[in-house]
């Protein structure tokens, strides 16, 4: 399956977002290679299958991207029996809503983990390999909470405020290697099942524009990944029209 394209590897690759993410890029002609944790891995496999069905290349890896063990074996399984990792996407929400005295460090350490740790091993591997070919993009998902603590939102905010910062480090001890990181500010309900079954007006947030698509998000990151170096995007916010901000 080695492609001479190289490979996508995206870190979350969920059912909505992290799945038009990495039809995108395979349609864009990666190999993309999709990972979320274990007990996913049906879904991750139907998901790959799908993208296969479509006359693409697509494999899954079922992994906890907090492992830091599994994420270098992750790593350097993909780099010697797939392709090189051209592209890295970080997709993990870890999106928590908690009174902050209802907030336990369980909870706390649990979404940095899952939405700032795990970023940080995949920016760290996906550097380590690029930075010996002198080339690769890193895109990194924020959100509101990146840039704006919410009420009930501590955990969240934190982590993502975090990411962010990581983001902004990587980019700039990165950047003059030849490898393009850019964080995308994801501001506003997106067009996905947990919105679908919690709110009753998506059909006509939809009919209007006024929530994100999954696709449109995805057609973003792949812009990301082509744009020339002479005008590199760090930052990037995507919101519907009608978003306050």
């Amino acid at each position: 399956m080695d492609d001479p394209k190289g490979v996508c590897l995206i870190i979350g690759a969920g059912d909505d977002t992290g799945a038009a993410i990495a039809r995108a890029f395979a349609r864009d002609g990666l190999t993309v290679c999709l990972v979320r944790r274990d007990r996913h891995a049906d879904a991750l496999e139907a998901l790959a299958q799908s993208i296969r069905d479509e006359g693409h290349s697509a494999v899954a890896c079922p992994a906890d991207a907090r492992d830091e063990d599994v994420m270098t074996a992750l790593f350097d399984r993909i780099e010697s029996e797939i392709g090189p990792i051209e592209v890295a996407v970080f997709n993990i929400g870890a999106n928590v809503r908690f009174k902050l005295t209802e907030t336990s460090a369980r909870v706390y350490r649990k979404v940095w983990e899952m939405a700032c740790f795990a970023g940080f091993l995949m920016g760290r591997e996906a550097a380590t390999r690029m930075l010996s070919r002198g080339r690769g993009t890193i895109i990194f998902t924020g959100a509101t909470a990146s840039v704006r603590g919410g009420s009930m939102f501590s955990a969240f905010s934190g982590a993502k405020h975090a990411l962010r910062a990581l983001a902004q480090s990587m980019a700039r001890e990165l950047g003059p290697q030849n490898i393009h990181v850019a964080h995308t500010i994801i501001d506003g309900a997106i067009d996905s099942s947990f919105i679908r079954d919690n709110f009753p007006n998506v059909d006509d947030l939809r009919d209007k524009d006024g929530i994100l698509n999954p696709d449109h998000i995805a057609q973003n990151y792949v812009m990301l990944h082509h744009q020339p170096r002479s005008a590199w995007t760090h930052e990037l916010d995507l919101r519907p029209w009608s978003e306050k901000w």
